[in-house]
């Protein structure tokens, strides 16, 4: 049960692993607004790399969200925001969905044997998810625009220290001992250890504040989306497996 931890889509080639479960992290946003979009009912969604594939499903009347570079792209619904996802409108419906970073790291990862999403938002599903699996964990980093990002890295750091420490995973890859360490100096005040990101900048100098405290808080939506085929779904959990409260984690 190795644990490795990849900081860019574009290394995810010499990471690759067919038996490792990939949990793509982009936590600032898309992988936060996704978690946020299936817990508040939506059927399933699509991820693509580009705009231009999110405007075909456009032109076939799905919903459909499209950020660049912080933003929504102009004569799309949905960009990035979770709090975009947090209305009825949502429940129900298979939404298309590109971003600047996230949707890029669901595509290097994509023929992985299993690819889940992963954000503070639903950190101890997850966790307790891999836990039950046991199998290698790979941690693929969105990052910015296929360079490093420090939010991307405490996350994994997170979870792969919740692992080795609690559940019994290893690790001999130094990019995992890097995470966990940099989370080591984080998790008392990841906003704080965030303020000269530059993602939290980025989104500080669009009003999006907001979105930043919402992304960092932990377990607000315990639900684990899944890739099957070209979709993102929510994961279906035994009822006496589902995460009411931390003593699971600890057993």
């Amino acid at each position: 049960m190795q644990i490795e931890v990849c900081y860019s889509p574009n290394s995810f080639h010499l990471f690759q692993n067919p038996n490792a479960i990939v949990v793509v992290i982009d936590v600032l946003r898309a992988t936060s607004a996704i978690t946020t979009a299936f817990y508040n009912g939506v059927s399933k969604m699509i991820p693509v790399a580009t705009v231009d594939e999110a405007l075909v499903y456009k032109e076939q009347g799905l919903m459909v969200a499209a950020e660049r570079d912080g933003e929504i792209v102009n004569g799309f619904d949905l960009g990035n925001s979770p709090f975009g996802y947090m209305n009825t409108r949502v429940k129900g419906k298979t939404i298309a969905i590109t971003t600047t970073n996230g949707t890029q790291a669901i595509e290097a990862a994509k023929a992985s044997k299993q690819v889940v999403i992963g954000s503070f938002l639903n950190m101890d599903t997850l966790i307790y998810h891999l836990k039950k699996e046991k199998s290698p964990v790979i941690f693929l980093c969105a990052g910015w625009k296929n360079k490093f990002n420090l939010e991307d890295t405490i996350f994994a750091g997170a979870i792969a220290q919740a692992l080795i420490y609690k559940h019994g995973f290893n690790t001999e890859c130094d990019s995992a001992i890097a995470a966990m360490e940099l989370y080591k100096l984080a998790k008392h005040d990841v906003y704080g250890f965030l303020a000269n990101s530059s993602h939290r900048n980025r989104l500080s100098k669009l009003d999006l504040e907001r979105d930043i405290n919402y992304c960092l808080t932990p377990n607000q939506c315990p639900v684990l989306p899944v890739l099957e085929g070209k979709f993102l779904v929510k994961m279906e959990l035994p009822k006496h497996d589902l995460l009411v409260n931390s003593k699971i984690l600890n057993t």
